[in-house]
């Protein structure tokens, strides 16, 4: 089963802007009920679309620096990048049916 993997301030170039396959950023923190709520759902997903999109999470609370970046404001946030560009944003939660319409359009658009 995929999982989406940890990135940090450090290493979010590398893994994110930097992947040759399109990529979901989860902004995430530990205190943040929806967030708890989306992350079956982020799993789901990262196994459905296995090989063809990577799945990351990103505590805020940890790596402010990339969440300031990005202007994250509320969580949980997810934005799809693809080619080093973001192409895609969702905030808050959303039920499966919409982010996999949500998911499917941004990678439509690169």
């Amino acid at each position: 089963m995929a999982k989406p993997i940890d990135v940090t301030d450090t290493d979010f170039d590398a893994k994110v802007l930097s992947a040759d396959k399109p990529v979901l950023v989860d902004f995430w923190a530990p205190w943040c009920g929806p967030c708890r709520m989306v992350a079956p759902i982020v799993e789901e997903l990262a196994d459905e679309y296995a090989g063809k999109v990577e799945f990351t999470k990103l505590n805020t609370d940890d790596n402010p620096q990339t969440a300031m970046k990005y202007g994250i404001r509320s969580i949980p946030t997810l934005l799809v990048f693809k080619g080093g560009e973001q192409v895609g944003q969702i905030i808050g939660f959303r039920p499966k049916s919409d982010l996999k319409r949500r998911l499917d359009d941004a990678l439509a658009l690169a």
